[in-house]
């Protein structure tokens, strides 16, 4: 799938190399059509937050960067475009094919992008969701559909959501449809398989498959009726003969009231949660809202209970116009919100998403959200709020 050395584009090398450098091969695709090479795609490799190397693809979306230690664990990939939301992915990165997701308009959609190394030959996305199951043999639903497929390795395999309905809940899982007959097989949890996750103009989750795991089933995340996204995160083994079966093994989690156990976050973790939390608050106050989002972005990655990084993600996705991915954040922070100041928490969360609503046009959406906040506490500004939305 990768060319070698001499059919790739150039390359810029920003360092110099006293050591031997390390070739990393990488290549660029469509998240959305199948096959279609990304050029001219910029491509950005940083080691401790402080740029090393950039190049841009050729013609057939490839290029090789060139630096010492190329593809360290230490270090961000990250790949633009424009017309595309900004892909970022943890090294290692060799071998892989990655792909751009395409920017979305509406404020209720979602993408999940699927990709893997060279082995197991094909894995399979389904979205599961009230009377759907979108995969491989039903490539389209309800506002849903399967973009792209993948049989041969790498990916992508994409599933793109056109609107999420209010009250529907819905799970996402990677199944082993080469290990369909081997529920004990670890080559998914050896794929290397990484699940990217996008609303409006952004990247908002990245999962990494859970290493070292027997199981042809990763269940990845559910998002409640009440938008909800929860992490899951766990891999099973499960014996189908008929892929449509997933549906079956899943099922259960439709049920909102079926819990789902809590990512286990270390000590550690948490504290550098909230040491990105605080960095995030600050460039926010300098105004610099692209950094405070990535701070943010980066301390839930670490510890996805962390509400408070979800309230404050929300904002700066807000002024930054970002609605889609507010509308994200601030349901979250409304999921997590505890204590004496839930209420409050909820309600100006509930009401900043109305409000997104009601200038997007989405006045069922923006009335339903004032009436949640007007729920949560009493407010005249929501009373005025209801009364002008009941009557659009």
């Amino acid at each position: 799938m990768l060319l070698g050395l001499s059919a790739i584009a150039s390359v810029l090398t920003l360092t110099a190399c006293p050591v031997q450098a390390e070739p990393l091969p990488l290549e660029v695709l469509s998240a959305v059509v199948k096959n279609q090479k990304i050029a001219d795609a910029e491509v950005l490799l940083q080691r401790n937050g402080a740029q090393n190397v950039v190049g841009r693809t050729n013609a057939q979306g490839q290029l090789t960067l060139i630096s010492e230690a190329a593809d360290d664990a230490s270090n961000l990939l990250i790949i633009k475009k424009p017309g595309y939301s900004n892909l970022v992915v943890k090294c290692p990165c060799k071998g892989m094919t990655y792909a751009l997701s395409p920017v979305q308009e509406n404020l209720d959609g979602l993408r999940v992008v699927l990709t893997w190394g060279k082995t197991p030959e094909d894995l399979d996305s389904h979205m599961i969701f009230p009377g759907n199951n979108i995969y491989f043999g039903r490539k389209n639903g309800t506002d849903a559909e399967l973009d792209v497929d993948d049989i041969d390795s790498y990916g992508p395999e994409t599933i793109t959501l056109q609107k999420k309905h209010y009250g529907d809940t819905y799970v996402y899982s990677v199944h082993d449809f080469t290990n369909i007959s081997h529920p004990n097989s670890r080559q998914l949890s050896n794929s290397e398989a990484k699940v990217f996750v996008y609303m409006g103009q952004s990247l908002v989750r990245t999962y990494d498959v859970p290493q070292n795991r027997s199981g042809n089933l990763w269940t990845v995340f559910r998002i409640t009726g009440s938008g909800d996204f929860q992490d899951i995160d766990s891999i099973s083994g499960v014996i189908v003969d008929d892929p449509s079966k997933v549906f079956g093994e899943v099922r259960p989690l439709l049920d909102d009231n079926v819990a789902v156990a809590a990512v286990a976050i270390s000590p550690s973790a948490r504290n550098d949660a909230k040491a990105l939390n605080t960095n995030g608050e600050a460039a926010y106050r300098e105004g610099n809202l692209e950094q405070s989002i990535a701070y943010f972005r980066q301390a839930i990655e670490l510890n996805n209970g962390y509400g408070q990084a979800y309230g404050n993600l929300g904002l700066a996705y807000q002024k930054a116009g970002n609605t889609a991915e507010s509308i994200w954040a601030n349901r979250k922070a409304i999921a997590l919100a505890s204590g004496s100041t839930a209420a409050t928490v909820r309600a100006g969360s509930y009401y900043n998403i109305a409000r997104i609503y009601e200038a997007g046009g989405q006045f069922a959406d923006a009335l339903r959200h004032y009436q949640l906040a007007k729920e949560q506490k009493a407010n005249p500004v929501y009373d005025t709020a209801i009364e002008r939305t009941q009557n659009r």
